[in-house]
């Protein structure tokens, strides 16, 4: 069985979201998301709109992800893909490079992101209304 990790926030879902985890999923047979706490944002300098409790709820009723695990701090990336023998670790292409430090543990994939749409895009327009 081939495992497949990703890590966000996932506020606000949108089509960029579900095309992240569609394309993490046919990467693999099993998807974890590890899902950024509340904590965690406030330490990242981010606020979601959602708690923890909601986004969590929203991903678990999404078909292409199988199991989330709580994201508390930028290190437990290496003891998540040990722990549960990740195969490969997708994130946005946004981040390009910043996780090639995981390289050693798992193959490292960097998604193009869905043009035109994104959580603080969506937050910025609704900010005008």
């Amino acid at each position: 069985m081939r495992k497949v990790i990703t890590y966000g926030t996932f506020d606000l879902l949108h089509a960029g979201h579900i095309n992240i985890l569609k394309k993490a999923k046919d990467m693999g047979d099993f998807l974890i998301v590890g899902l950024s706490t509340d904590q965690f944002n406030l330490k990242k300098g981010k606020t979601a709109y959602h708690s923890f409790t909601h986004r969590k709820i929203i991903l678990e009723s999404i078909r292409y992800v199988d199991m989330i695990v709580p994201e508390k701090s930028w290190d437990q990336k290496i003891r998540d893909i040990k722990y549960y023998d990740i195969d490969a670790f997708v994130m946005g292409d946004d981040w390009e490079g910043k996780f090639d430090f995981l390289k050693p543990y798992c193959e490292v994939i960097y998604l193009p992101r869905t043009s035109g749409i994104s959580t603080s895009k969506i937050k910025s327009d609704l900010n005008k209304i």
